[in-house]
């Protein structure tokens, strides 16, 4: 399994063939190395509907016929784009052709500002995902505060990979992910939702040596670099 990191939030898991995306941002992403058209995937996934989650996630759901999973509301607006969807909500759980999602909780907003009408689009619940393919479960938060629950998260499932924000001022900042990290335990956990904009520039090494200090492994991904599970 080939787990790729497109910078920001954005991330592509490729195994057997079939291919998905989680919070597609690369047009307008001054830290993305791929563009928007280059994308070949089966399945788009949006934690919520912020701009620098969903922006591309119309263009690549069109251009490979993709299905884009997401909340209800959020997975109703992309079919009102003329796209596929398949809608969920938090702490549900489905089997698609990729492995096993499931939905869980995040603490933060979701809606889309549309600048020129001066109007803002509710999109549901904010939320991350479980994702369990085969043998490995992989975590991917979306963008979220500390919460407590993170713990049961940890507690009933063997995560091998986990995606936290670190960016501080819209998410949990490094100190906070430190201490998610440590109530999720997952073998490997990544930074993400770091350094694309000024408000959230942050150290992703000094993340992973602050996980070291705790006696948990962490990797600092640049985009475009790859994890093989």
């Amino acid at each position: 399994m080939e787990i790729l990191y497109h910078g920001h939030s954005c991330i592509q898991v490729t195994n057997n063939g079939i291919s998905f995306i989680v919070d597609p941002f690369l047009t307008g992403n001054p830290l993305a190395k791929a563009k928007a058209e280059d994308i070949k995937v089966q399945y788009v996934l949006l934690t919520h509907g912020h701009f620098d989650h969903i922006a591309d996630a119309v263009q690549i759901a069109k251009q490979n016929d993709a299905t884009v999973i997401a909340t209800f509301e959020l997975a109703s607006y992309m079919g009102m784009q003329g796209v596929k969807n398949h809608p969920m909500n938090l702490g549900g759980s489905y089997a698609f052709e990729f492995g096993k999602a499931k939905m869980t909780q995040a603490f933060h907003s979701s809606g889309f500002v549309m600048e020129e009408e001066q109007k803002i689009i509710y999109l549901g619940m904010p939320g991350g995902f479980l994702i369990t393919i085969g043998d490995s479960t992989l975590y991917h938060a979306g963008d979220t505060a500390l919460f407590g629950d993170m713990k049961l998260i940890g507690e009933r499932h063997s995560i091998d990979l986990a995606f936290l924000p670190i960016g501080d001022n819209f998410t949990m900042g490094p100190d906070d992910a430190v201490q998610a990290a440590e109530w999720i335990q997952a073998k490997v956990t990544v930074p993400v939702h770091y350094n694309t904009f000024p408000p959230i520039r942050q150290d992703g090494a000094e993340f992973v040596r602050s996980l070291a200090a705790k006696g948990l492994q962490g990797r600092a991904l640049q985009p475009g670099e790859t994890i093989i599970l």
